[in-house]
């Protein structure tokens, strides 16, 4: 019996299906439980206080003391959050978790003057049918520059990468054009990258040729989904990835059998680094 495709496709997905086939089934298809992460939980607190810094101040109020309270603000909105409940900080480590948030939300301001930004968008969800499948995103912000010209932006809490995984990070971005394109009918003039750690902005301009390949790969991916739905064929790919995988337990690289998907009820501590073999 085939697997229950998707219901839509992120860039997320894409990249998650590209990593590990069968933890994009065990997250995607299956819809079992994932461990969060103390990154994933820091970057939704940072996301959080820019899209207050931006909706609840506005241009000419959105100084370094905004970004400060807009960062308190989201903390508190935060702090009974179940995620952030799993990482069970102490004190100590709740204070550095907020001060390290701070400080990417300073990286930011070192990046642009929010007061300058004319944002349209702040986390806005868009969705489209394309080539058959669903195309589902959240755009980080949109903007509108001096041209009338559309802008899309994507924060980053982490690293800055290699030269060879840029235009891959930068593919992602193209996907949210895209998605312009189709929903608004408009393609953005222009993507940019933030790294609020390092501070540093990677920029592209999406072109007809990088629009017309990111639908031709996305359609590529999701066929290969297809196929594996269909023959429920998902096979491990092991990497250095598989370190912070929630589904180790399950993988078949580890010992585990994927066929006990439906018995799995929560995360499971992963085996030790050195059994990685």
């Amino acid at each position: 019996m085939a697997l229950a495709l998707p219901r839509s496709l992120s860039p997320s997905k894409l990249s998650a299906f590209k990593d590990c086939p069968l933890a994009f089934r065990f997250a995607a298809i299956d819809r079992l439980p994932e461990a969060p992460a103390p990154h994933m939980v820091k970057g939704t607190l940072v996301h959080s206080a820019l899209e207050r810094l931006f909706w609840d101040h506005p241009r000419g109020a959105r100084s370094p003391d905004a970004g400060r309270r807009a960062v308190d603000q989201a903390w508190e909105a935060l702090r009974d959050d179940p995620d952030l409940a799993s990482l069970d900080l102490t004190e100590a480590q709740r204070d550095a978790f907020v001060a390290d948030a701070a400080s990417l939300v300073e990286g930011y301001l070192k990046l642009e003057d929010p007061d300058t930004v004319d944002a349209v968008g702040v986390e806005l969800t868009l969705e489209a049918d394309v080539a058959g499948l669903r195309l589902r995103g959240i755009i980080d912000r949109l903007d509108v520059n001096a041209r009338g010209e559309l802008e899309v932006v994507d924060y980053k809490t982490g690293r800055v990468p290699s030269v060879n995984q840029e235009q891959q990070r930068l593919g992602g971005v193209q996907f949210y054009a895209l998605l312009c394109e189709q929903v608004l009918g408009r393609r953005p003039s222009r993507v940019r990258l933030m790294y609020l750690r390092e501070p540093l902005v990677i920029e592209a301009e999406p072109s007809d040729q990088a629009v017309r390949g990111t639908r031709q790969r996305t359609a590529a991916v999701w066929s290969a989904i297809e196929r594996a739905c269909e023959r429920e064929d998902f096979r491990p790919r092991p990497s250095a990835l598989c370190n912070w995988c929630s589904f180790r337990s399950l993988c078949p690289i580890y010992g585990g059998d994927p066929a006990r998907a439906a018995e799995f009820t929560g995360p499971s501590p992963a085996p030790p680094v050195a059994q990685a073999g």
